[in-house]
């Protein structure tokens, strides 16, 4: 299969492992990956910020970018969830039905990593290894807009030698929310401190997630305190022999 990689911003700028981990763990699964350099940011930002105009022109480069290709994967939950969720909305508020109908039909192709393995390529055992005992933070966007439910753990299940720990109120934002993070602080930190309370008391080596923007968040609080416990991108430990 061809499969077209949504890198997202944050991954791209931030955090590169993830889109090369994405890419290997495709490839070694026998399915081409290929990388269309028009792609920009698809918008999320703005949309979520209150600017619908600027929001609109990102839509429809996303669109034509990504429209040639038949499945397109993004390790991001939130990034796949705009695409479904608020893309077609944003063309249509602003009269623009044949952008929001493209946009609703790419949507349909759009994947975030753990729906492609499970529901696409029909692949749980993805001939991982990582001798780590890990948690695993269901991210707000992956768990309540994608409804990717337990695909994440049913993939990690299956790595090799990985002992996976149930993290208590796992459902819990950590606090992040992109511009929530910045514009209600206080409230953020508190959340984040419940989040790491969680996450330490499992005794793990490392928290994985399907969002790089959310490991950010986790990954800031943990360094900050020199507890010793990381943060990994499930797409690093698929990827991992």
């Amino acid at each position: 299969m061809r499969i077209a990689l949504f890198v997202t911003c944050l991954a791209d700028t931030l955090f590169p492992d993830v889109g090369r981990a994405t890419v290997t763990l495709l490839e070694r699964l026998g399915h081409q990956v290929v990388f269309p350099e028009g792609q920009t940011c698809c918008g999320q930002m703005h949309i979520n910020t209150g600017y619908p105009r600027q929001a609109r022109k990102l839509v429809r480069r996303h669109v034509e970018t990504f429209e040639p290709y038949d499945v397109i994967v993004a390790p991001s939950g939130s990034c796949v969830g705009s695409v479904r969720h608020q893309h077609a909305t944003v063309a249509r508020e602003a009269g623009d039905e044949v952008l929001a109908a493209r946009a609703e039909t790419l949507a349909k192709r759009t994947f975030e990593l753990s729906e492609l393995l499970v529901d696409v390529l029909g692949v749980e055992d993805v001939g991982a290894a990582y001798p780590h005992r890990v948690t695993y933070h269901p991210t707000c966007h992956s768990l309540r807009m994608l409804h990717v439910d337990d695909k994440p753990l049913r993939l990690l299940r299956r790595v090799r030698g990985l002992d996976l720990v149930e993290l208590p109120d796992a459902e819990q934002c950590c606090g992040f929310g992109g511009t929530f993070a910045l514009k209600n602080a206080d409230t953020s930190t508190a959340m984040l401190a419940d989040k790491m309370r969680c996450v330490l008391s499992t005794k793990a080596e490392a928290v994985t997630a399907g969002d790089a923007s959310c490991l950010m968040h986790i990954g800031g609080g943990l360094s900050r305190l020199r507890t010793g416990t990381r943060t990994v991108h499930l797409a690093e430990i698929l990827a991992a022999r």
